[in-house]
């Protein structure tokens, strides 16, 4: 039986406050070889709330689980109805200026690739290349049944069409692209089923309670281990799914940096810890080392 995920985590060791001292960062980056780990924190900035930054979305609700999505036809209701009412603000999020430094770095030369636990797609949308989706993306589908694999933006149009005039108004938006609604809001809402087979549909993400494909997990400690050094950015690190790589990096002897406003699980590890905005951090980095950063899209 497996227990409820880690969602919390509470700080006991006593170390050092953060600093504002961004030279271990840029010469980190100056070196090259870093690799990126990025949690909710950088979005934060796009409009897309964190998990457990002040005001963060798990003060106000707990994720669905997988075993709670796959468990009855009431869950998947509520979830397609927050998830559908979610996505049309969620998937019109836009990069900002944290992703497009990430993205001038990995032009440069000077990141080597990123694991992002998020999936909102903003890296990709910024320019990264050789980006791992450590608990994938929104934007996909799949069928639990068949396995088909289809675009969101076609489940969104048949959502719409099954659910005609839906548009509660909702308490917020949270980082997997879920709205806050109450259970009297999605009473009556239609979910659709696979268009192929009929089977229960699941975004193609991993949910709490769910396990990183084993394949990815590799492939991201091989990124890991080829990498010069660490560079976590704004992630708690609560869950073990990015805390591994942390420490799977400090084993190796490979430097660990961490930029995010808060203490996180990984800052014991963590050579140089800078409590900045990531936005105003990354392009200041940027800008010591004569990295161009692209202007937001207009």
């Amino acid at each position: 039986m497996r227990v409820r995920p880690t969602l919390r985590w509470t700080p006991t060791e006593d170390l050092p406050p953060a600093t504002t001292d961004l030279d271990p960062v840029a010469d980190a980056l100056r070196a090259g070889g870093v690799l990126a780990l990025s949690g909710a924190g950088i979005s934060t900035e796009s409009g897309i709330p964190d998990y457990r930054g002040e005001g963060g979305s798990l003060s106000r609700h707990t994720p669905m689980t997988f075993q709670e999505f796959v468990g009855g036809a009431a869950a998947r209701r509520r979830y397609w109805a927050r998830s559908h009412l979610g996505w049309r603000t969620f998937g019109r999020a836009l990069p900002n200026a944290g992703h497009r430094a990430v993205a001038a770095f990995g032009r440069d030369g000077l990141v080597s690739g990123v694991i992002t636990q998020n999936v909102d797609g903003l890296h990709q949308a910024a320019g990264s290349e050789d980006v791992v989706e450590l608990h994938g993306s929104l934007d996909r589908v799949v069928c639990l049944s068949c396995g088909r694999m289809s675009p969101r933006s076609e489940l969104a149009e048949r959502l719409e069409a099954a659910n005609p005039g839906f548009s509660p108004v909702a308490a917020g938006i949270n980082p997997d692209g879920d709205a806050d609604l109450t259970d009297d809001q999605v009473v009556g809402f239609r979910v659709v089923p696979c268009a192929v087979c009929g089977g229960v549909l699941k975004p193609d993400v991993v949910f709490f309670g769910e396990t990183v494909p084993p394949q990815r997990v590799e492939l991201c400690r091989r990124m890991v281990r080829e990498s010069e050094s660490l560079l976590v950015l704004g992630s708690s690190l609560t869950v073990m799914s990015g805390l591994r790589f942390v420490r799977l990096a400090a084993e190796s002897g490979k430097p660990v940096l961490i930029v995010n406003r808060d203490r996180t699980r990984g800052d014991r590890h963590a050579r140089a810890r800078v409590g900045l905005p990531l936005g105003a951090a990354l392009t200041t980095v940027a800008g010591r080392l004569g990295v161009t950063v692209e202007e937001a899209a207009a």
